[in-house]
Parts: structure tokens; C-alpha cells; sequence
């Protein structure tokens, strides 16, 4: 099976073409940005790399796969009276990769969606559970409360579809680890302090499918004329692109005007 992932798609193509499960979150913040993104490869300006975060996810891994190998919990588990272990599959490095993930062929759009699980425990009677790793340094207690946050919702809702779509029964609750550094402490001496919460979320699906449906019928038809971010108001990166628009064709104009 041929698959695109850097090539732009062309409208009515055959060939099936690769969709990461961040490329879902972009539409869902703005079809204009996905459109642009798909259609023309012009992506919105990228942030640094959180290697912090980064470097979290690893050592996370690396202690939960200590248990995946004696099929034990993890003391986190057994603290939040989670039953279950981390799970044991062949395919589970694939599934954490970046560029492979967890797979799926959306055969009604011939999309092929994927996205980089960080963990997956087995409970007692054999579901999956989605785990996510998050990490953050703040004062307030952490939660899963903030707007933004359903971003962190919606990734783990597009990891339980995808494993879904591989035969897999998954538990509508999934877990994030969720990790804070610590701030009150008397200086940092090469060192930082964290404080590990486990929050459950019940995920919902649903809006998975027919949010594929519409990014496909994006992708096939002309450029939207309006930004609108996921939470409402003007996408702020279409924002910005026609406020420097106007300016540089307001400053031409008078450049132009003085015959300069």
C-alpha cells in the first residue's frame, strides 16, 4: 500500500494519503490552517521542542516498562486503586513511535490516520486503557479543567478510536500521568522535584469519524475564507497572517503614492 505523508494532496487523488492524529487537531482548530497545511504544505510557524517534557516522557516509559516486564502494577496504579498492568505487545515500540503509531485506514476518505500512544495498561478483564504522559511546573493543583486542556482530551479520545479500529477493546476511561514540578522548594541544586497525579478521563469517540469525513471534503475543496479557532474567535494565526497583510499593502500604497 502506497502512502504520502510529505507530498501535498491532490484534490480526487487515489492514492492513499497520511494523516497524523495532529493533523486532526489542526482542523479542529482551524480548517483554513489544515487546509493550507494539506493542500499547499504551509504550516503554521512552529514552537521550540519541549525537551523537558520530552525527556519526562522517556524516563516515564522507561519506569513503567521496569513492570511491563514482571506483568506487575506500578505503584502509581496500586496508590489510585487502578487495577491493571502495563500491557505487553509486539507492536507496542511501533505504537510509540512518532512516525509510525498506532494505524488505521479510514477507507470511506482513504485517509490513513495515526498517532504515537505513550502508554497502554490492560485491566482486569482484558480492555485497554489509553495513558498519556503530561508534565507541567506550577503552584495551583493540577487538573484537567483548563479550555485549552481539551486538546489533551481530544488526543486521547483519537488513540482509543485508532486502537478501536484495530480489533481492540478499550476501556472508555484512559489516565493521565500527570507530573508537576515543584516550586517551593529552597533553590534547585541540579536537581527538581516532582509530584506525580494520576487523572482519570471517560473519553468519547464519537466525533472522531465524522470529523475525518469533513477534513476530507476540506481537503477536496477550495480554500476556507475563515479562521475559526476551536474554541471560538479568529484562528490567531490567520489572524495575525491578514493583520500583516493589510499592513504591508497599506504601507506599498503610500510607498507608491510619494512615487518613491
Amino acid at each position: 500500500m502506497a502512502y504520502q505523508r510529505n507530498l501535498p494532496y491532490k484534490p480526487g487523488q487515489k492514492e492513499v494519503y497520511k494523516l497524523s492524529r495532529s493533523k486532526i487537531e489542526l482542523f479542529v482548530q482551524c480548517s483554513r490552517c489544515f487546509w493550507l497545511d494539506a493542500r499547499l504544505k504551509i504550516s503554521r510557524p512552529s514552537s521550540p521542542p519541549f525537551q523537558i517534557n520530552k525527556a519526562i516522557d522517556e524516563l516515564f516509559k522507561k519506569e513503567f516498562d521496569v513492570y511491563r516486564k514482571k506483568a506487575a502494577p506500578h505503584p502509581l496504579m496500586l496508590d489510585n486503586q487502578i487495577k491493571a498492568i502495563p500491557y505487553t505487545h509486539g507492536d507496542l515500540d511501533k505504537w510509540r513511535h512518532n512516525f509510525t503509531g498506532v494505524t488505521a485506514l479510514h477507507k470511506p476518505t482513504n485517509l490513513h490516520i495515526f498517532g504515537a500512544v505513550d502508554d497502554i495498561w490492560v485491566d482486569d478483564d482484558g480492555q485497554l486503557i489509553v495513558v498519556d504522559y503530561k508534565a507541567t511546573a506550577k503552584n495551583a493543583e493540577i487538573t484537567l479543567d483548563s479550555d485549552w486542556q481539551i486538546m489533551y482530551k481530544r488526543q486521547m479520545e483519537i488513540y482509543q478510536w485508532l486502537l478501536r479500529q484495530n480489533g481492540f477493546d478499550v476501556s472508555d476511561t484512559g489516565y493521565f500521568v500527570y507530573t508537576n514540578g515543584r516550586m517551593d522548594m529552597d533553590g534547585f541544586n541540579d536537581r527538581i522535584e516532582f509530584r506525580t497525579k494520576v487523572i482519570p478521563y471517560t473519553g468519547n469517540d464519537d466525533w472522531v469519524e465524522p470529523t475525518i469525513m469533513k477534513m476530507k471534503q476540506c481537503m477536496e475543496g477550495n480554500m476556507p475564507e475563515v479562521g475559526t479557532a476551536a474554541m471560538g474567535g479568529e484562528c490567531e494565526h490567520c489572524a495575525y497572517a491578514r493583520k500583516r497583510t493589510e499592513l504591508t499593502l497599506k504601507h506599498m500604497q503610500k510607498f507608491y503614492k510619494k512615487g518613491v
